[in-house]
């Protein structure tokens, strides 16, 4: 009887969060939409973004951060955002960690979610990791948006690892990017996202939600040659802090 009980809760609690992350868009469709229409006015679609859906679906799960910072953004500069990638509420903390206005890059298959991926594929950089013309053109696309100021976001995983995995291989091309485009790189460390609202169902619960943003890696005097050098410098960097 228990166990039905704490599967009930764990089913309510997942439909709470899609319930979360839908209203904030219907109610606030007319302005999201305007500030899609130019990339000129994606700082003010990151603010509502950040503002007006992230904080309120964590805050909404009962998911409170706790940001602790060794080096802090400066204002106006880009970065190269990365963390470890466990549970969809990544994206939210990450919105809420950065006050620079940033883009995510992720994969094609996110703008099937119905809502969400309307508004996902209008803002966010899209990559067929499939494709290498796709992959090839991500590169293009991120110079515009680091030209207009604003820093990108890669969960330098590829995807969600098996959840017993604690830290998958990182793939290259966030790496290879903050090189070429020579923009410092922000590792974070999410540890409990996991726990709070994994990709099994019948997990998760609300409490505390902990990051730590560790020192910038720079990258002004790296060459394409040290790409593996930096991935996996900021690699263990993580990894240690998990373990």
């Amino acid at each position: 009887m228990l166990g039905i009980i704490k599967n009930v809760g764990h089913w309510l609690y997942r439909v709470w969060f899609y319930i979360l992350v839908a209203v904030p868009i219907f109610l606030f469709f007319p302005f999201l939409l305007a500030t899609t229409i130019s990339e000129k006015t994606y700082p003010q679609f990151f603010w509502l973004a950040r503002n007006l859906w992230a904080r309120p679906i964590l805050y909404g799960m009962g998911c409170f951060p706790k940001v602790v910072r060794e080096q802090r953004m400066d204002r106006g500069k880009s970065y190269m955002l990365v963390a470890n990638h466990t549970s969809m509420l990544d994206i939210m903390l990450m919105l809420h960690v950065s006050k620079n206005p940033f883009v995510f890059v992720g994969k094609k298959e996110l703008v099937k979610i119905p809502i969400f991926g309307f508004f996902y594929k209008r803002v966010c950089i899209l990559v067929d990791r499939d494709s290498v013309k796709s992959r090839t053109g991500v590169y293009r696309r991120a110079q515009r948006r680091l030209d207009q100021g604003l820093s990108i976001c890669i969960f330098p995983e590829g995807g969600v690892p098996d959840e017993e995995v604690v830290l998958d291989s990182f793939k290259d091309g966030a790496f290879k990017m903050a090189i070429t485009h020579k923009i410092p790189v922000v590792p974070m460390t999410f540890y409990d996202n996991k726990k709070r609202f994994s990709f099994t169902f019948y997990s998760g619960g609300p409490g505390r939600i902990r990051v730590r943003v560790h020192q910038f890696f720079e990258t002004g005097i790296l060459s394409p040659e040290d790409t593996s050098t930096l991935r996996e410098g900021v690699r263990d960097v993580i990894l240690e802090e998990l373990i």
